[in-house]
């Protein structure tokens, strides 16, 4: 079965480890969720969620949700929700 897009990476802060992404669907923390942009691709698990320097447990489609993750993800690349 297909992934399911989510959202997409708007941003990335190298120092933070974190990624600002714009959401087509609803996350939750918890969520296993798989960014991919080309050839790259690795899963991770949301861990913290933040919109507007507030953490939230869940967000939803138009929101810019900002996530930290345990590797770069690239500008453009796609938030995917795994399976």
């Amino acid at each position: 079965m297909a992934d399911k897009q989510i959202g997409s990476v708007t941003h990335w802060y190298d120092k933070l480890g974190v990624a600002v992404v714009k959401l087509t669907g609803k996350l939750a923390k918890g969520a296993r969720i798989k960014i991919k942009k080309g050839e790259e691709e690795f899963e991770d698990t949301v861990s913290s969620l933040q919109i507007d320097h507030k953490d939230v447990d869940a967000a939803k489609k138009g929101d810019d949700a900002a996530m930290k993750l345990s590797q770069r993800a690239k500008e453009g690349a796609g938030v995917f929700l795994a399976e």
